[in-house]
């Protein structure tokens, strides 16, 4: 049996909040993740958690680039656009200041910096998929502060 102790210390881990983005063109979409992790030093390597039945698991198992946008300490209106989550196919970036990385995967402008990934392996927890991603590429907007995230309860989002 879980205790409070439990959860109030899991939910006082700090964690970034980030905009992971995968796809190109039409295809492109993006969701809200906080659970990210430096994993290695060389090469660079992350860990990000993805909630079993989420699509874009299944296209970051089959080793899908992605990247994750740092979303800074102002610009938490991207929680509420990316947080609702999206369809495949619905638009997920109309009226955001995008880019692209050079395998044409989306890149938020507003952010703090974004990691270009390439998906190495992962595995599973009882409600997520763990992947662990190789670091190709970064850019830092200098200036910017990471939003951090802390919550009351490590029992739910």
């Amino acid at each position: 049996m879980r205790s409070a102790d439990i959860d109030a210390i899991l939910g006082r881990i700090p964690s970034g909040i980030f905009i992971l983005t995968a796809g190109t063109g039409e295809r492109a979409t993006g969701m809200l993740t906080s659970w990210v992790m430096q994993a290695g030093f060389e090469p660079p390597m992350v860990t990000v958690a993805v909630k079993q039945g989420r699509y874009l698991a299944a296209w970051l198992s089959t080793g899908e680039p992605f990247v994750l946008n740092m979303v800074g300490q102002q610009k938490t209106a991207l929680f509420k656009h990316f947080g609702k989550g999206f369809e495949p196919g619905e638009p997920a970036f109309e009226g955001l200041a995008i880019g692209a990385c050079p395998r044409g995967v989306p890149i938020l402008e507003e952010t703090v910096g974004h990691l270009e990934c390439e998906p190495a392996g992962h595995l599973d927890s009882a409600d997520h998929h763990i992947f662990l991603a190789r670091v190709v590429r970064g850019h830092l907007q200098e200036g910017r502060q990471p939003y951090v995230h802390i919550r009351k309860s490590g029992a739910s989002y």
